[in-house]
């Protein structure tokens, strides 16, 4: 069943990291390959690790560990097939602690593992630094990293949690680990599927959870690493089911990459049939393109990036004056201009605005494209409300209170679908200080910091509130140009 969808279900967005993490958890969970009543149980493999533990404590190779807590009924997050065994880390292990602090050379026969060579495909010693000679004292007893040893990185969010085992070839290296890096040297069992367990989304899911500390440096304790549980299988099964998933996830990467090469295919395809449509000159050469470009329209509509890009090229059409034909009786552009420009001096004329200092003219070399005729280039500022301008709102809004002002953020912003009233508020005394961002809804918000760009339209339920630093105000000078600055600004 799994193998006849995968190709179906990695097409999926986000399919393919999907099948990885289904395929390690039937894996885990005794469900990927069958069992065998033939297998010798886990609890006899236990048993014989014990045993290897106790004579290695007896020959002074490791230290006798305190006895780890037994394992509770509530404590086991699913049922295990017949034969395994729930189990804790500890159990399993000759050697489970954090690397060393060590001082580092320029260059040396040795180097140490940090949590950046700790990556999931395996070690990346490029980041690798080189220790002292005299510091490798300090990594006794196991003294160099072995094949088959498991590093669990035990710090920094973002890295914390990730593992990787050491290879033959890093075996012999001579490599020890930081204070960063956890060493776990499984005793009798696969370091393979150990390692694909903690690569599961049991285990993942839950180190945020385990780990302890700042945000900034979160920690995976010891203590935690040692009585992590684990669901042991029969060794042979181990076998079985590491061969199994090893090759599940060789069909993955080949259906990773296949979906990589059709989405890179799909996107030249958008981008040419997109191009075609912006390299148009006038609406009527537009509309033949448009003919091209309809045909195509069920692989141009399949994926949402395509959608979206088809969106930003319509916008971008429709402030060139290209989407629409030109009406040779329509108010040209320049008369609309002026009427803006003689309110703008009849405010001033009677005090009601300052004049403002002129702005720049445009030259050629700044205009992107050639208008239509009847249309102008202008400054932004020429388009703005000359009693509104563009104004940025409150800096710091402090805490909420329960009859305060409703108070807008870019979380709040959207064009087609705001919140009735802003969650936030902020004081009258707050507000006070910002009358000018004061809003009377109908205005034009505009994310400029974080989530630039982001644009919403304040509802009138949205009279009174105020408004963010993050976020600018814009007005239009005409009721008429309200729309058009609206898409002209989504379509920059």
């Amino acid at each position: 069943m799994l193998l006849s969808n995968m190709e179906l279900i990695a097409t999926a967005p986000g399919g393919v990291a999907k099948l990885r993490e289904l395929i390690l958890t039937l894996a885990v969970q005794g469900k990927l390959v069958p069992q065998d009543p033939a297998d010798e149980p886990a609890g006899v493999l236990l048993q014989k690790i014990r045993a290897e533990k106790d004579r290695l404590i007896a020959e002074g190779k490791i230290k006798r560990d305190k006895p780890l807590a037994e394992i509770g009924e509530e404590e086991k997050p699913f049922e295990l097939p017949q034969g395994w065994e729930w189990v804790r880390l500890g159990d399993l292990c000759s050697y489970i602690q954090r690397g060393k602090g060590p001082v580092y050379a320029e260059n040396s026969e040795h180097r140490v593992v940090s949590q950046k060579c700790v990556r999931w495909h395996g070690l990346d010693l490029a980041p690798a630094r080189f220790v002292t000679p005299e510091s490798l004292a300090k990594y006794e007893p196991i003294r160099f990293l072995q094949a088959g040893d498991l590093l669990w990185n035990s710090t920094g969010t973002g890295t914390i949690g990730r593992a990787c085992l050491v290879s033959f070839e890093h075996g012999s290296a001579g490599l020890v680990a930081d204070s960063h890096v956890t060493v776990v040297r499984p005793l009798q069992i696969s370091s393979w599927f150990l390692w694909r367990w903690i690569q599961s989304p049991y285990v993942q899911s839950e180190i945020e959870g385990s780990a302890s500390g700042t945000t900034n440096q979160i920690e995976l304790n010891t203590s935690t690493v040692v009585s992590h549980l684990v669901p042991l299988p029969p060794l042979a099964e181990q076998s079985r089911i590491v061969t199994r998933v090893e090759a599940l996830m060789r069909l993955c990467d080949a259906l990773e990459a296949k979906g990589q090469l059709e989405a890179a295919q799909h996107a030249q395809l958008v981008s040419t049939l997109l191009g075609t449509l912006t390299a148009s000159t006038t609406p009527e050469e537009l509309a033949a393109h448009w003919q091209r470009v309809a045909q195509h329209f069920d692989l141009l509509l399949d994926r949402p990036e395509a959608i979206d890009a088809l969106e930003q090229t319509l916008l971008q059409l429709a402030v060139r004056g290209l989407l629409v034909p030109q009406d040779p009786t329509d108010e040209s552009a320049s008369a609309l201009l002026q009427k803006i420009r003689a309110e703008k001096d009849r405010l001033i004329a009677t005090g009601q605005i300052k004049r403002d200092k002129p702005l720049p003219p445009i030259t050629d070399e700044e205009k992107p494209f050639e208008l239509p005729v009847g249309w102008e280039w202008v400054r932004f500022d020429e388009l703005i409300h000359p009693q509104k301008p563009i104004a940025y709102g409150v800096l710091v809004p402090g805490p909420d209170v329960s009859t305060g002002v409703p108070f807008v953020r870019i979380a709040d912003l959207s064009i087609t679908n705001p919140p009735e009233r802003p969650e936030k508020t902020i004081t009258p005394e707050v507000d006070a200080q910002f009358p000018r961002t004061r809003l009377e809804g109908g205005e034009i918000l505009m994310g400029v910091v974080g989530s630039i760009g982001k644009l919403g339209v304040a509802p009138k339920t949205w009279a009174g509130a105020n408004i963010a630093r993050a976020i600018c105000r814009i007005v239009p000078a005409d009721v008429g140009l309200h729309e058009f600055v609206l898409f002209l600004l989504a379509g920059c």
